[in-house]
């Protein structure tokens, strides 16, 4: 392919998706059950009969039956560790002839039955509460054994007997609490295993004989080692230590969860040493007690790897400057030192053969290796998770180191803000400074020959288009940053992949789907299988080649332009209703007839009927009695709506002021008719002041306002003051002068005025005209 074709896709794009790597089991059709943390008492009964993985660890199942995985004839992996059996019989595997992975640690168990066809690849016994070491004659039939995990209290040579002459590729030895009460030096003589690791009681100091030595292990590590020497207990540890100078096949050595003290630790290391040794681990380590100044020998040393892993000191006291100087000069060739809140690493004082050195999870600077000239053989440098703060000084630290390839200071507190030319050493492929606060300007601080570049999770918003051409850069992730766009290509003619996931680019993905099925498979590595959306959730897990968007979602004019048309067509349909339907209107008439609904429901029927005998009493112009007469009563009445109208139904011999304020106490409601001509009648104002009157006596909502014709304000007297209080502050019905709105006013007007009145004896008297 050639440089021109691939112009346009010479890189592999992961874009709002994860690119899947599943690593498959040996077969393909693998059923894992997951069924740990489950509060489990007894093996589940559930099970499908494919079942081939079973993981039912962290339970409370005490007992293993035949009937629990009887029907598990193609189980290959269980694990059973974190529960409470006692007692296993091996035998309830015997219709499980594919188990090959059995993990049984953590639980409580003291004895086991042995059966010979079960012939298990990984067999985890450790952690339990043997007594000897449970080994059965039948495991002697395990050929393809390849770990074995124990537990015992007492070690004895006969012991191995039965497995002497297995290859096995790694023995886990956990001790009890009571070992040490009979111990056999040559405990291990029979063992054949290529890796041992033994876990000592943690509650005990180091105290015991065991020849480590006679074991055939090319590989020893040791767990939980309290060791803070006196005169009578220094012997133990160290001699333990010297008898590996008796082993040349041993080449690597783990100590883990040690308890000593400064001295102790160097001299453990002094000793480890001048033994055969090349590769040494010491981790979780607790130091107490004073660091006298002492010469270390570096002679003769078979060392290649050393790694120091989380280190905790008790002192504080004392000049680090020694641990530093003793460190630094170490003529080994991998060094890793991470979880020991260094503040500060000398430079060796000679030319040092180091090739990889971590440093991470420290406290170091800026100042570490300034002007450092020696570490010109160091290719791989591992600063991560420290205290750096400006890249510049990351640059002029590394200068000077002509072999380095790999650089990784990811998870510190770098900032570029371009500050000048960065002169990179010009070996530099590989550069991590992901997790920072690097901006936009950190391109043009680039080394130019790096091949490989991680800028994920900093701040980057653009990748400028004048950086400096990297042409040898064929990986580039800048995921979780703040791009919005894709990268153009001429920057980066050697590309191949590029990761940007978790961005704000949304544009380029049609354009992408489109391109890469043009693309030879070669170029985009498992397309289309692996490439699959992560978000949004409604899309996670479907292939991108699945994956459709519309141009609408892609093209932001076209997007706005859209939502332009459609407001403003919405607009004009509003415009529309709003001045040739009086769209308005109904929607007053609508929101009054709701809210009437509404106060009808929420009131007291008891006390809205009491002394009730009108539905409503009518307050009018005579000017428009023709309106009321031909409209008004005729449409309420046809309702079986009471109305009270002063014409017929005050009672004569009383005053009209005594009528008025009767009718209106005995009405549930009082409705106005205004117009021009009301605010003309004297007698209209004083059945207004007497409504007005009620409604705040008694906290009621019974006014009624008719707008007949519209009143302009400045054409109301002034004593009409009570009426323009209410229609400003009142909602009130307006008489539609098109026919067809009319259903909708009378609807309206009984829906406010919507009660059943009691039936009175004396009524019918009461409510006579007598003419």
């Amino acid at each position: 392919m050639t440089k021109a074709s691939s112009g346009i896709f010479h890189f592999a794009v992961v874009f709002m998706l994860t690119l899947e790597i599943r690593i498959q089991l040996s077969v393909e059709s693998e059923l894992v059950v997951d069924r740990s943390k489950k509060n489990l008492t007894h093996v589940p009964k559930d099970l499908t009969l494919k079942t081939t993985i079973l993981d039912a660890s962290q339970n409370y199942i005490s007992e293993l039956q035949a009937s629990d995985i009887l029907s598990l004839s193609k189980l290959r992996i269980l694990i059973l560790s974190h529960n409470r059996i006692q007692y296993l019989d091996i035998s309830v595997f015997k219709f499980n002839q594919e188990l090959e992975y059995l993990d049984l640690s953590h639980n409580k168990l003291y004895k086991i039955s042995c059966y010979p066809t079960v012939n298990l690849k990984h067999l985890d016994l450790s952690f339990n509460e043997f007594d000897v070491l449970p080994i059965c004659k039948e495991f002697g039939n395990m050929s393809q054994l390849d770990f074995l995990g124990l537990s015992a209290t007492q070690l004895q040579k006969s012991s191995w007997l039965p497995i002497a002459h297995l290859n096995i590729s790694k023995v886990l030895l956990v001790l009890g609490e009571l070992y040490g009460q009979k111990e056999d030096p040559e405990s291990l003589q029979d063992l054949n295993t290529k890796s041992l690791h033994i876990v000592f009681p943690t509650q005990k100091k180091f105290h015991f004989v065991l020849d480590v030595a006679a074991s055939t292990a090319v590989s020893l590590e040791l767990s939980n080692i309290k060791y803070v020497p006196d005169d009578n207990e220094y012997s133990y540890f160290m001699n333990v230590l010297l008898r590996l100078q008796k082993n040349p096949r041993l080449l690597d050595l783990t100590l883990n969860n040690i308890e000593t003290t400064w001295n102790s630790f160097f001299k453990i290391l002094q000793v480890v040493w001048h033994t055969t040794i090349e590769h040494f681990s010491i981790s979780n380590v607790e130091l107490t007690g004073e660091l006298d100044h002492q010469d270390f020998n570096y002679s003769d040393t078979s060392v290649k790897t050393l790694s120091i892993h989380q280190v905790f000191s008790y002192v504080y006291h004392f000049q680090q400057g020694y641990v530093y100087k003793i460190l630094s000069n170490m003529k080994i060739q991998n060094f890793t030192i991470t979880g020991t809140r260094m503040m500060h690493m000398f430079c060796p004082l000679q030319i040092s053969p180091l090739v990889y050195l971590n440093l991470s999870n420290n406290l170091l600077t800026d100042e570490v290796f300034k002007n450092c000239t020696s570490l010109t053989a160091l290719k791989t440098l591992i600063l991560q998770m420290n205290q750096f703060k400006k890249l510049v000084n990351i640059v002029n630290m590394t200068k000077d180191m002509k072999s380095l390839q790999q650089l990784d200071i990811s998870q510190n507190s770098l900032r570029y803000e371009n500050e000048g030319n960065c002169f990179w050493t010009k070996s530099l492929l590989i550069l991590n400074m992901s997790s920072n606060i690097l901006t936009d300007s950190v391109f043009r601080c680039i080394p130019p020959s790096v091949t490989v570049l991680d800028l994920h999770h900093n701040r980057i918003v653009s990748i400028p288009q004048d950086v400096t051409s990297l042409e040898a850069l064929e990986e580039l992730n800048v995921a979780f940053n703040y791009l919005t766009d894709l990268p153009g290509c001429g920057t980066f003619s050697s590309l191949s992949v590029l990761i940007i996931d978790y961005n704000l680019v949304s544009r380029e993905l049609r354009e992408f789907i489109k391109n890469i099925g043009q693309i030879s498979s070669e170029v985009v590595e498992d397309w289309p299988e692996s490439y699959k959306c992560a978000y949004p959730d409604s899309y996670k897990g479907t292939q991108l080649q699945n994956f459709h968007m519309s141009q609408l979602s892609c093209n932001t004019t076209l997007l706005i332009v859209t939502i332009g048309v459609i407001v403003l067509f919405l607009a004009v349909i509003v415009t529309f209703l709003c001045i040739y339907m009086d769209l308005p209107w109904y929607l007053r008439m609508v929101c009054q007839w709701t809210q009437a609904r509404h106060r009808a429901r929420n009131m007291s029927l008891k006390e809205l009927q009491k002394n009730l005998q009108f539905h409503a009493f009518i307050s009018y112009s005579g000017h428009d009695s023709v309106w009321v007469k031909n409209e008004l009563l005729p449409n309420l009445e046809k309702e079986d709506i009471r109305i009270c109208l002063h014409e017929r139904n005050f009672v004569p011999g009383k005053s009209i002021v005594e009528n008025i304020i009767n009718f209106i106490e005995e009405s549930y409601k009082t409705i106005f008719v205004l117009s021009p001509n009301f605010v003309q009648s004297e007698w209209c104002h004083y059945e207004l002041y007497f409504a007005h009157h009620k409604l705040f006596q008694d906290a009621s909502d019974n006014l009624i306002l008719i707008l007949l014709e519209p009143i302009p304000r400045y054409s109301i007297p002034g004593n009409y003051h009570k009426l323009k209080s209410l229609m400003a502050q009142r909602t009130y019905l307006e008489w539609p002068k098109e026919k067809n709105k009319h259903g909708l006013f009378w609807a309206n007007l009984r829906a406010t005025i919507n009660i059943k009145l009691i039936e009175q004896s004396n009524q019918e008297n009461t409510c006579l005209n007598n003419s």
